[in-house]
């Protein structure tokens, strides 16, 4: 890939889903300009380390999935809401045994958001946005209004207050379920 760099047929190289020894050893051969991966407010495995080695090394952190992907939202409140197909349903977060359990945490999101004047899904990603100028997220949006709703969210300042209500809100380890199955999670984080 460097090569193709220095050939002018690549512009820049980035990651997706890689540890921090990955990043530190692809940064050695040839600068890495972007990692891509999961975050969100129910998914912060990158803040155990490998945002502060993006940090360190000057490399753009671009968050996929920064509104749960969807159940941030609140648009889905039963597990029969994704289609028979959608791949969601294999997702042990939207299983049955986690699904209960993770609809609360975003109730809770919902009083939050409507506390002050915003959706769930602007105030969890105006949490992403507040964790670094470093972090660019990368939201889907089906519909015009969920774009627009979407980049509404950079125009919200949180407080150290709410940011701290957002975290015990919803912390990390009351998660239910993990984030993909054992099989996929074996290719994350290397």
């Amino acid at each position: 890939m460097a090569e193709l760099v220095r050939e002018g047929k690549v512009r820049a190289l980035g990651l997706s889903e890689a540890g921090s020894a990955t990043i530190r050893r692809a940064q050695a051969v040839h600068p890495i300009a972007a990692l891509q991966s999961e975050y969100s407010l129910w998914t912060r495995d990158p803040e155990e380390d490998v945002l502060a080695t993006c940090r360190e090394l000057g490399i753009g952190f671009v968050p996929y999935s920064p509104l749960g992907r969807g159940f941030l939202t609140g648009a889905i409140r039963k597990a029969d809401d994704l289609a028979a197909d959608d791949f969601r349903r294999q997702v042990p977060r939207f299983q049955a045994e986690n699904f209960e359990a993770n609809a609360a945490l975003v109730a809770a999101l919902e009083r939050l958001a409507a506390e002050k004047g915003v959706t769930a899904a602007q105030l969890a990603l105006a949490w992403v946005l507040s964790q670094g100028d470093d972090i660019v997220p990368i939201p889907g949006a089906r519909k015009l209004h969920h774009l627009e709703q979407n980049a509404a969210a950079a125009d919200i300042t949180l407080s150290a207050a709410e940011l701290q209500q957002l975290g015990e809100a919803i912390p990390a380890a009351q998660v239910a379920g993990k984030r993909y199955s054992d099989a996929s999670l074996a290719m994350t984080n290397l």
